[in-house]
C-alpha cells in the first residue's frame, strides 16, 4: 500500500475520533472530567488557533503532529468503552463536521486567560 493511502486512512480514522469526543462530550454517562478533557480536545482540534504557530518551521506542525493526537488517546482512555463503541459509530454515520460552541468558548477562554496571565507578568516586570 502506498504512503499517501495510508495516511488517508489515517485523517478518515482521525477525524472518526474526533468526532466520537465530540459526541462522548454530549453524553451524560461520560464522567464530567472527562467530558470537559474532551471539549478542550475538539475545540483545540477544530480552532484555527494553535499554541504553536504553523509558520514557525518544523515546531508549527508539531502540535497537529503530537499534541492533538495525545490530547485525543488521553481522552479516550476516560471514556467508558461501551460509551465509546456507541459514539464511534455514530461518528461514521454522521457526515460532516461537528460544531461545538462550548468547546470552542473554552478554547477562547483558555486564550484569553493566558493572554491577561502574560501581560499581567510584564507589567509586574516592568
Amino acid at each position: 500500500m502506498s504512503q499517501i493511502g495510508r495516511l488517508e486512512r489515517w485523517a478518515r480514522r482521525f477525524k472518526v475520533e474526533v468526532s466520537a469526543l465530540y459526541l462522548a462530550y454530549r453524553d451524560p454517562r461520560v464522567p464530567w472530567y472527562a467530558r470537559a478533557f474532551a471539549a478542550v480536545v475538539v475545540g483545540y482540534a477544530f480552532s484555527p488557533i494553535d499554541l504553536i504557530p504553523d509558520p514557525i518551521p518544523v515546531l508549527g506542525y508539531l502540535d497537529d503532529l503530537i499534541i492533538i493526537p495525545l490530547g485525543i488517546a488521553l481522552a479516550i482512555r476516560m471514556i467508558p468503552p461501551p460509551v465509546l463503541a456507541e459514539c464511534r459509530e455514530a461518528a461514521r454515520e454522521a457526515n460532516g463536521r461537528p460544531v461545538g460552541k462550548v468547546a470552542a468558548g473554552v478554547v477562547v477562554a483558555v486564550w484569553i486567560a493566558l493572554a491577561a496571565l502574560a501581560v499581567w507578568f510584564v507589567a509586574r516586570a516592568f
